[in-house]
């Protein structure tokens, strides 16, 4: 027999059972093919590109990376857009298609590939090295693509390789997201074909007025640091600019008033109407969608948000309606609804996640009563009709009348991913994932006068009469990243911290996304005392109903935010928590982004009161509990200075504590050694501090 890996190397290994599942969908226009991204099984990092034909429910795969003799070798920009999108995987990690899905392209090791769906050929084209985000044009006949801060042009047959636009200086990039668009706003592009391929739109971006920062790895001293431009809060940000490129004709510049509006959230080029662009006010309290004149440059106002705290950004919005019509997500009471020109198409109360697709219908995902449920919705005119019945977490790619429905729940092991015409199914698309030894044990909960939505998961083998069981906090607690959904996959590692002896409690606070705008704003101007009060109000108020866990012994763990929260619970509230893991804390918020920051806490020059209030340093002294901190030392979204700071903070105040570095680590350990090392190092962390019994698998 086999023998079967301990749960935190099997999840390592695993990259958290994510390996072996398709990803990255496109249905072709005319509805007939599926292409996606798969590595081979569940312990295989390299994806190659797949296809799935809608008629027979025959797959083939399109490229292998081992078959193109390509070692995985990664460029600092291709490394540093990975990290912006938490990126773990090797071999295709992306690819682009044009307007039929026939041309596609895709890069291994900076080097530039093109596959023809039509003849099945696959061939590495000459593209200046290292080639990054290739996109074809919508007739077949180009492939535009980033290097060296240039945005290229080569023909699919390899010829004419020339660039469309060059860096006038070190500073200047075209075709790409700054780092802000790519962390903050989830856009990992910076340039959009025109519908007929005749040009492009492309962003322009100067980190000339962005500060210097430098990040160098203690572990390889022969090593110089890197330079980076990291926009802290309160300071410059790399200034964005546009322009229509042609192929065959002279460079527009975009005009709007950058000054008022630098951010560019977005935007969009299709038949429907001229290009669309979404662009935000520093404060991100306006936001505007602009038409594009494209022969001109010039840009008019289609639509206007405003709001007294920020606007957020939501998904596959704005968009032109067939009709001409502008499709967006905005605010309109309590509620995020679906706007297709000045009309709702979806009701009160429904809170709009995303938009998946327009046709003369349009397809969005949305939370109704319960944010731990994610549903799929085709709205019209005449309101919106749900189409997943199932419970759980859904999402949907949809082209061509072919519908690529995935779902994922407590009760599935691993997500599904079923081809639909719409009305009924037409073969599911096959996963490969290893199965976990754990299946969680968990209960979702509503707790206290706010409903808090919260989790709890026992020991596997708990009975009522093993007595009180310490408890382990493990939530994100910060906007955005909910852990509260209806779906066993987020669920693994909490039980496997339950499965050592502890009730493991999550729970989704304030400021958490799926519960609307009031609950959104809720933590305008304090990121500290809202989100840490709602872990409280709910570990008490589930206290009531469970006399199995101990109030008495009480842990808290969490990365990012998470790390954030955790020390901020043993700093300020040690009454209640008696041992922390902060994993990448933010300990200084004028250390973090501008976007992120400033949208919750304004202008440090001008608010420096609620930057002081959110931050750890002066709660040092008050730190009578275990605390354990960990921190990438290469980590270039919250930098390794977050934890360094306060560490000498609590040293100047002679409080012990712990602080592992992980060395070449960035924000997230990819590795398989310190991704299994890193659990069971808090599992003992927690026995020292808490006490514990090992239950079931180690």
């Amino acid at each position: 027999m086999p023998t079967v890996p301990s749960f935190p190397r099997h999840s390592a290994r695993t990259q958290g059972f994510t390996l072996g599942v398709p990803r990255t969908f496109t249905i072709t226009p005319d509805g007939r093919t599926v292409l996606f991204l798969r590595s081979a099984s569940g312990t295989d990092r390299s994806n190659a590109l797949w296809r799935w034909d809608v008629t027979t429910g025959a797959e083939a795969q399109v490229a292998d990376p081992g078959a193109l003799l390509v070692d995985d070798e990664v460029s600092d920009e291709e490394q540093a857009r990975r990290e912006r999108s938490r990126e773990r995987a090797t071999g295709i990690t992306g690819y682009a298609t044009d307007a039929t899905g026939t041309h596609v392209a895709f890069t291994l090791s900076g080097k530039l590939f093109h596959a023809d769906l039509g003849t099945g050929a696959v061939q590495q084209l000459p593209a200046r090295e290292p080639v990054a985000d290739p996109r074809p044009d919508p007739h077949g006949r180009w492939i535009a693509y980033l290097s060296g801060g240039a945005l290229r042009l080569i023909g699919t047959d390899g010829s004419g390789d020339r660039a469309l636009a060059e860096p006038g200086n070190a500073t200047t990039t075209w075709g790409a997201a700054e780092f802000i668009a790519a962390e903050e706003m989830a856009r990992y592009r910076g340039y959009w074909w025109s519908p007929e391929g005749t040009a492009v739109l492309a962003a322009h971006v100067d980190e000339e007025p962005v500060q210097h920062w430098y990040l160098a790895d203690p572990a390889d001293p022969a090593r110089p640091p890197r330079e980076l431009r990291y926009p802290a809060a309160g300071t410059a940000n790399a200034e964005v600019g546009l322009a229509v490129l042609g192929v065959d004709t002279a460079p527009v510049e975009v005009r709007w008033d950058r000054g008022s509006h630098p951010y560019l959230v977005t935007a969009h080029w299709t038949h429907h109407g001229p290009p669309l662009i979404a662009v935000q006010s520093r404060d991100q309290r306006e936001q505007l969608v602009l038409a594009v004149d494209p022969a001109t440059g010039g840009t008019r106002e289609v639509h206007r948000d405003t709001d007294e705290h920020w606007i957020e950004i939501k998904p596959g919005w704005p968009a032109w309606h067939p009709g001409g019509d502008l499709v967006r997500i905005g605010v309109d009471g309590d509620s995020y609804r679906l706007f297709v020109g000045d009309a709702p198409w979806t009701p009160e109360g429904l809170q709009v996640r995303s938009i998946v697709d327009v046709g003369e219908d349009v397809l969005i995902t949305a939370s109704a009563d319960d944010p731990a449920e994610i549903h799929l919705y085709r709205c019209g005119a005449d309101g919106a009709e749900r189409l997943s019945t199932e419970p759980g977490v859904h999402g949907a790619t949809r082209a061509g009348g072919t519908l690529l429905h995935a779902h994922s729940g407590l009760d599935s092991q691993h997500t599904r991913f079923q081809v639909t015409d719409g009305h009924r199914a037409l073969g599911e698309i096959s996963s490969h994932p290893e199965d976990p030894s754990i299946v969680p044990n968990v209960r979702l909960l509503r707790l206290g006068e706010r409903r808090l939505r919260t989790a709890l998961l026992l020991p596997r083998d708990h009975t009522p009469d093993d007595g009180p069981l310490p408890v382990l906090l493990d939530p994100y607690g910060g906007p955005q990243a909910q852990r509260v959904l209806a779906r066993r996959q987020g669920f693994l590692t909490s039980q496997w911290f339950a499965d050592q002896g502890y009730a493991v409690v999550v729970v989704d606070g304030r400021g958490m996304t799926g519960r609307g705008p009031s609950w959104d704003r809720a933590i305008s101007g304090d990121l500290a005392e809202p989100p840490l009060q709602d872990q409280v109000d709910a570990l008490h108020a589930l206290a009531e109903q469970h006399p199995e866990i101990d109030l008495g012994r009480v842990a808290i763990r969490g990365w990012s935010f998470g790390g954030y929260l955790a020390a901020l619970a043993v700093l300020r509230r040690p009454d209640v928590f008696h041992a922390a893991i902060a994993g990448a804390p933010v300990t200084d918020w004028r250390l973090y982004d501008t976007h992120y920051t400033e949208r919750y806490l304004g202008d440090p020059a001008r608010n420096p009161e609620a930057y002081a209030a959110s931050s750890l340093a002066d709660d040092a002294a008050g730190l009578r509990r275990p605390l354990l901190l960990l921190h990438g030392t290469v980590d270039d979204n919250v930098f390794p200075a977050h934890s360094l700071r306060l560490s000498a903070a609590l040293q100047a105040a002679a409080r012990p504590h712990t602080m592992l570095s992980l060395p070449g680590v960035s924000h997230m350990p990819t590795d398989e050694t310190t991704s299994e090392n890193l659990l069971l190092i808090q599992v003992e962390f927690l026995r020292a501090a808490l006490g514990g019994e090992r239950r079931g698998q180690p």
